[in-house]
C-alpha cells in the first residue's frame, strides 16, 4: 500500500498539473471508485463540474484537492490506486474508473485502480481539512508536528513500537516498509514495548522515521511492482536503498547477518537478528 512518500509524490504531481484548472466534466466508470461519496456517482460528477482546483494537499496517506466552492475532493489510493495525468488522446487504461476533463482542453486526470480498494469522494466544506480525515494524526514531515507531544504519547502506549508507528491516530503516513526501515536504523526490534523506550531513544527513532521518509520522497517513493507510479506513470527508486524491508536472507549492510522475516499483523516484518535482537520480557532502549 502506498505510504507517505508515495502519496506525497502524487500530491506534488497534482500540484503541478491540476491546481488552478477548472473541471469541465467528470466521468465515473466504476461506482466502487466513489463508494465513499454517499450521494452516488452522478452527484459526484455534478458537484465537481465547473469547480476550480485551488490546492493539492495531503495528510498521512490521504490526499485532498480543495475547490473554489469550499468543498474538496478526498482521495485514498488503497492498494493499487493511481492518479494519472494523461493526454486526452492516450489509450484508456484497463482499470480506468474516473476521468476528469478540464475546460482548458489540457491533459486529463484519471483515477485508475486495479484492485478497487481506493477511491474518491467530495467532502462538503472540506477545503481546509475534510471531516472524513480529521481524526488522522499529523505526519512527521508536517511543520505543525510537535516532536515532544509524539514522544510523550509513544511512551504512554502499552504496545509494540512497530504497532505504534503504524497507528495513524498517533503518527500518520508510516506503513510497513518505512517502519521496518526506521527500526533498522534505530537498532530496535518492532516488538520492543513502546513504554519501555527512553525519551532519547524515542526521539532518535522519530529522527530515523523522518530521515527515511525524506530520502524516499526525494527519489519518488518505493515501487515494487507496476501498481505504484507517480502522476506521469513513473516508478520510484527507494527500493534500491532499502536495508531491511523485502531483503530476507540477504546480508545486513551494517553487520552482515542475514535479514530475517517474521509474521506481523498478517504481514511481514524484516529486521536484522544481530542489530535488532528480539526484546526480553523487561528492557529499556
Amino acid at each position: 500500500m502506498p505510504e507517505l512518500p508515495e502519496v506525497e509524490t502524487v500530491r506534488s504531481g497534482l500540484a503541478r498539473w491540476v491546481v488552478g484548472r477548472t473541471i469541465a466534466t467528470v466521468e465515473v466508470r466504476h461506482p466502487r471508485a466513489v463508494r465513499r461519496h454517499p450521494a452516488g456517482a452522478q452527484d459526484f460528477a455534478d458537484v465537481l463540474a465547473g469547480r476550480t482546483i485551488t490546492e493539492a494537499r495531503r495528510r498521512g496517506k490521504y490526499l485532498w484537492l480543495p475547490l473554489d466552492s469550499g468543498d474538496a475532493v478526498v482521495g485514498h489510493l488503497g492498494m493499487s490506486g493511481q492518479l494519472l495525468v494523461q493526454p486526452a488522446t492516450a489509450a484508456e487504461e484497463k482499470h480506468l474508473h474516473i476521468r476528469f476533463d478540464f475546460t482548458d482542453d489540457g491533459p486529463q486526470l484519471r483515477f485508475v485502480d486495479q484492485r478497487t480498494f481506493g477511491g474518491l469522494a467530495v467532502s462538503p466544506g472540506g477545503a481546509t481539512l475534510p471531516a472524513e480525515i480529521a481524526h488522522i494524526a499529523l505526519d512527521p514531515m508536517d511543520p505543525a508536528f510537535v516532536e515532544a507531544d509524539f514522544v510523550a504519547a509513544l511512551l504512554r502506549r502499552r504496545t509494540a513500537v512497530k504497532r505504534a508507528l503504524l497507528d495513524q491516530t498517533l503518527i500518520s503516513g508510516v506503513g510497513n516498509i518505512y517502519a521496518d526501515e526506521a527500526l533498522w536504523r534505530a537498532k530496535l526490534h518492532g516488538e520492543r514495548p513502546s513504554d519501555e523506550l527512553t525519551k532519547p531513544a524515542a526521539s532518535r527513532l522519530l529522527g530515523h522515521v523522518r530521515d527515511v521518509l525524506g530520502e524516499a520522497i526525494a527519489v519518488g517513493g518505493t515501487t515494487f511492482d507496476a501498481l505504484y507510479v507517480n502522476v506521469n506513470g513513473e516508478s520510484g527508486y527507494f527500493d534500491r536503498s532499502l536495508n531491511a524491508y523485502g531483503r530476507e536472507g540477504e546480508p545486513c549492510s551494517r553487520c552482515g547477518s542475514p535479514i530475517r522475516r517474521e509474521q506481523f499483523m498478517n504481514r511481514s516484518s524484516f529486521s536484522c537478528p544481530r542489530c535488532q535482537p528480539r526484546p526480553r520480557t523487561v528492557g529499556r532502549a
